[in-house]
């Protein structure tokens, strides 16, 4: 029996409207066998949890530039909890100050991928965790 596809939301929150960095990311982790649900430009953290809660996702990747991961991260994180999705893998790419990444950290993210980060390190931490994730869940 086939091994279920690692299942990934990929957003582009606030007002940012650079996404070549996401689509690059979503044809990557998409080439690396994973189904991706790529969401689009401006979306609200409600959006993107909701989007998440409808597809069933194992992880939620969050592409940055404008600087308002401070404030949409934590709303993210808020929303998650709220919907009792703490299985959910958030990771955030894109421009993040080396001094805002512990508080995002502290906040829940499970990484931060800056920008130069290999695409396949993105790949790798992502199955190495939603397979540890899945094995933990099992186990309880």
């Amino acid at each position: 029996m086939a091994e279920p596809k690692i299942r990934v939301l990929v957003a582009k929150p606030g007002l940012d409207g650079h996404d070549r960095g996401a689509k690059v990311i979503a044809r990557a982790l998409r080439d690396a066998g994973m189904e991706v649900i790529y969401t689009g430009l401006r979306q609200t953290p409600e959006m993107i949890v909701n989007a998440a809660l409808q597809e069933d996702v194992h992880v939620i990747g969050l592409s940055i530039l404008s600087g308002a991961h401070n404030a949409i991260v934590p709303r993210v994180m808020d929303l998650l909890k709220q919907n009792k999705m703490d299985d959910v893998l958030l990771v955030v790419g894109g421009i993040i100050p080396d001094q805002d990444i512990d508080s995002l950290k502290k906040a829940g993210v499970a990484a931060i991928f800056q920008p130069g980060t290999a695409m396949d390190e993105i790949v790798k931490f992502i199955r190495s965790n939603v397979r540890s994730r899945e094995i933990e869940s099992l186990n309880r």
